[in-house]
C-alpha cells in the first residue's frame, strides 16, 4: 500500500481533530475532557519542535558561513538575503493597507458589538500593552544593545533571544573561516555531525506530526470564543486572509519569473511545512522543517538554506506585518477615525520595523501591533476589538511567514548559482 504522503497526513490530522472537539464540545464534560487530556500532547509536540530550535539555528548558521569559506561572499550573501527580506516585508504592508481601505472592514461592527469585545478580552489587551510599554521605554539603541548577549548559554535558553543566537552563531562562524583550515577542520567536522543529528531528531518529530496537530486543532476548536463574536468580525478575518492570499501569489509570481521554477513545484514542496506553520503558529517551531523542505525538495544548496532561513525566520514576518496594517486601520476604523495618508505611510514604516523584532512565536505580533497602535494615534484598548480572532489569524499570518523565507532562499540560491535543477533533484529524492 502507498504511504500517504506527510502534508496529507498533517491534513487528515487537523480535519479530525476539528471534527473531534466539534463533537464532543456537544456535551457538558467535552471541552474540559479535551483541555485536559489532548491539549497536553499538542504542547508536547510544540515543545518537542521548539527543544531543538536554538540547536539548529546555531549548527545549521555556523555550517552555512564555515562552508562559504570567503568573506565577500558572506557579506554579498547577507545583503542579497535582508535587502529581499526588507522588499518583501514592503510589499506585503502595502497589501494590507490598500486592501483594508477598499473594504472598510471596521466600519461593519457595531457599538454594542464593540462594548461587548472590549470587555471581554480587556485583561488580555492590558497584558499586551504592558508588554509593548516596557519596548517602548527603552532606549534609541537598546535594540542594538540586546543583540550581543552577555551569556550565550543565558541566550541559548530562552527561544525568545533568536538573534543573540545568530549574532553569536555569525561571530562564531566568522572566526572559524578566519582561522588556519587545520585547525578549523576538526571543529567543523562536528558541527557537521551535530547538525546530521539534529536533521534525524527532525525526522523522528515528524512522525508524530499527525498525532500533534490533531491535538492543537481540537483545543483550538474547544477553545474557540462564541459564535456571535466571530461572525461581528467576520469582514476584519477576511480582509486579513484576502491580503495574506495576496501576498502568497507576490511569493509564487517571485518563484515563476525569477527561479523558473513553476508555482505548483514551491506548493507542493513547501506544503508539510505551510501546513506545521499553520498548525504551530511559530516561525521558530516551523524552521526544523522549513530548512529539510527548502533543501531537499526546493533545491536550495544547504550553505545558502542554513544562512537565509535561521536569519528570516527571527527577522523576516511578511505575514505579521500586512496583519499590523490591517489591524490598526480596521481598529481606526472602528472608532470612527479617519487616518491621514502621513499616518498610514508612518504604519508602513512602523509595521516593517515592528516585524523585524517580532519573536518568532505565537501571539508576538499582537505585542508589536501595540507599537504600530501608538505610532499612528490609534487608541491601544482597541487592541481588545480583535482578540476573539487573532489566533485562527495568526496561524494563517504563520503560513505567510514561512513561504516568505521559502521564496528568499530560493532567490539568494538563484543569483548565486546554487539553486538545483528539477531533475537533479528527483534523482536525489529516489536514492
Amino acid at each position: 500500500m502507498k504511504k500517504i504522503a506527510l502534508h496529507w497526513q498533517i491534513l487528515l490530522g487537523m480535519a479530525l481533530g476539528a471534527i473531534f472537539a466539534f463533537i464532543f464540545i456537544r456535551f457538558s464534560w467535552g471541552t474540559a475532557f479535551i483541555t485536559d487530556w489532548i491539549k497536553p500532547f499538542g504542547n508536547i509536540f510544540i515543545n518537542a519542535l521548539k527543544l531543538i530550535a536554538v540547536p539548529l539555528i546555531f549548527a545549521s548558521l555556523v555550517n552555512g558561513i564555515a562552508e562559504l569559506k570567503d568573506i565577500s561572499k558572506l557579506s554579498k550573501m547577507g545583503g542579497r538575503t535582508i535587502v529581499m527580506y526588507l522588499l518583501t516585508t514592503l510589499i506585503a504592508v502595502s497589501i494590507g493597507l490598500v486592501i483594508v481601505n477598499l473594504i472598510n472592514p471596521g466600519k461593519s461592527i457595531a457599538p454594542e458589538t464593540r462594548e461587548q469585545l472590549m470587555q471581554s478580552y480587556e485583561g488580555d489587551a492590558g497584558q499586551k500593552i504592558s508588554e509593548a510599554q516596557r519596548q517602548r521605554d527603552a532606549g534609541p539603541l537598546q535594540a542594538l544593545e540586546d543583540l550581543v548577549p552577555s551569556n550565550f548559554f543565558a541566550a541559548a535558553s530562552d527561544n525568545g533571544n533568536m538573534l543573540q543566537v545568530i549574532f553569536f552563531a555569525l561571530f562564531f562562524g566568522v572566526s572559524l573561516i578566519l582561522i588556519p583550515e587545520k585547525t578549523s577542520k576538526p571543529v567543523m567536522e562536528f558541527f557537521n555531525g551535530f547538525n546530521e543529528v539534529i536533521l534525524k531528531m527532525i525526522d523522528l518529530i515528524m512522525m508524530a506530526a499527525p498525532y500533534g496537530v490533531f491535538a492543537l486543532l481540537a483545543s483550538l476548536v474547544a477553545e474557540a470564543p462564541s459564535k456571535d463574536l466571530f461572525i461581528a468580525l467576520l469582514w476584519y478575518a477576511f480582509t486579513v486572509v484576502l491580503g495574506l492570499a495576496l501576498m502568497l501569489g507576490v511569493y509564487l509570481l517571485i518563484v515563476w519569473v525569477y527561479t523558473k521554477r513553476k508555482p505548483s513545484f514551491f506548493m507542493k514542496g513547501m506544503a508539510p511545512a505551510q501546513l506545521l506553520a499553520f498548525s504551530t503558529s511559530s516561525s521558530a517551531a516551523t524552521l526544523p522543517v522549513t530548512m529539510e523542505r527548502v533543501e531537499k525538495h526546493l533545491g536550495v544548496e544547504d550553505d545558502v538554506a542554513s544562512f537565509v532561513l535561521p536569519i528570516g525566520a527571527t527577522i523576516n514576518m511578511d505575514g505579521t506585518s500586512l496583519y499590523q496594517a490591517v489591524a490598526a486601520v480596521f481598529i481606526a476604523q472602528a472608532f470612527g477615525m479617519d487616518l491621514s495618508l502621513g499616518a498610514q505611510l508612518g504604519i508602513i514604516a512602523t509595521a516593517t520595523l515592528a516585524s523585524i523584532g517580532s519573536a518568532a512565536v505565537p501571539g508576538a505580533g499582537m505585542v508589536m501591533l501595540v507599537i504600530v497602535l501608538g505610532q499612528a494615534g490609534i487608541p491601544e484598548a482597541g487592541l481588545a476589538l480583535i482578540f476573539a480572532v487573532d489566533r485562527p489569524l495568526d496561524m494563517c499570518r504563520t503560513i505567510i511567514n514561512v513561504s516568505g523565507d521559502a521564496t528568499v532562499s530560493m532567490s539568494v540560491a538563484k543569483s548565486f548559482g546554487l539553486l538545483k535543477e528539477e531533475d537533479q533533484l528527483d534523482r536525489e529524492l529516489t536514492t
